[in-house]
């Protein structure tokens, strides 16, 4: 999957109708540079051969252009950005880390949050507090992620003045700091998310409580918690999980906008940026880091069905 996955993005960049080696180069272009940056870029060459350069840079480095000009790209080499000056690795290098924490932060919170408030108004169907969270949830899930975004930071930042504008550091250079420019991110991307896995898991836990082994737990005198917790939403775990890996590895690719918002320096920011700069290579790597996310969480969500269903277990 993953090779077809390189070999789909390569194509899909490769058909467009801009020149790399045009884009590469200033407005005082000429002819003789841009032929020179095909050359050096290896456009000059044959698709097929293209992306078996491509490719075989990824598993032992590449080597672009010849002679005295000539540079290599280390292993694992995804291009090269004539316009910055560095290689794609080592730009997503730099820009993943602030993507990671946000969406790992992001993630406990909805998942704790959405999860908790599931259960709770499942075991109060049509009750006051049922009727209460299951609204706030649809407004929360009805709202876009860049009002709710600019409607924190100017009330919590400009107005309140609760917390600093934002200046992302390493959480092991100044912990507090960190702290204080991720917590309205977080608190933006968990009231999205959260507001959509409490109604799943209501949905599921609802399902789930209606089965004849619930009855049956009850009846044998097992005390209501662990008929909940253990029989109940354990059941009901799989579509929660699924949905739940997914946005994770939807995440990890970049939160384009509260990135943007929050002025955080991530996967999302990069991929703004070079489209803007029409920097094709940048925009490849990134395509290919995000769709790699998303293939490995589906595998270790299908491995996570065994440990949470016994049924779908291979004898």
């Amino acid at each position: 999957m993953l090779l077809l996955l390189t070999l789909v993005v390569f194509l899909l960049f490769s058909v467009l109708p801009a020149d790399p080696a045009r884009l590469t180069c200033g407005k005082a272009c000429t002819p003789a540079i841009i032929e020179a940056n095909r050359e050096r870029l290896g456009l000059n060459l044959p698709v097929w051969q293209q992306y078996w350069e491509f490719l075989k840079g990824i598993f032992v480095g590449r080597t672009y252009g010849s002679g005295t000009a000539s540079f290599t790209c280390d292993a694992p080499c995804l291009g090269y950005s004539f316009k910055r000056g560095e290689e794609v690795t080592t730009l997503i290098k730099t820009a993943f880390p602030p993507t990671m924490w946000l969406a790992l932060g992001a993630f406990i919170l909805w998942i704790t949050v959405g999860v908790s408030a599931g259960v709770y108004t499942a075991l109060r169907r049509g009750r006051w507090q049922d009727k209460t969270i299951m609204g706030l949830s649809l407004v929360g899930y009805s709202l876009p992620s860049f009002f709710i975004g600019l409607l924190l930071l100017f009330f919590v930042i400009i107005k309140w003045q609760l917390l600093p504008f934002p200046s992302y550091v390493s959480p092991f250079e100044d912990p507090v700091q960190f702290f204080q420019t991720m917590l309205l991110p977080w608190i933006v991307l968990a009231i999205l998310y959260a507001a959509f896995y409490t109604r799943l898991t209501r949905n599921q836990m609802l399902d789930t409580l209606g089965e004849d082994y619930i009855r049956t737990a009850r009846a044998k005198g097992l005390p209501e918690r662990t008929v909940i917790r253990k029989h109940g939403l354990r059941a009901g775990l799989t579509p929660i999980v699924t949905a739940a890996g997914l946005d994770l590895a939807g995440l990890l690719g970049g939160a384009i906008i509260t990135e943007q918002i929050y002025s955080l320096p991530g996967l999302g920011s990069l991929a703004i940026n070079s489209v803007v700069d029409a920097d094709l290579p940048v925009i490849v790597g990134i395509t290919l880091v995000t769709a790699s996310f998303i293939i490995i969480a589906n595998l270790i969500v299908d491995l996570l069905y065994a440990v949470i269903d016994p049924r779908v277990r291979l004898v």
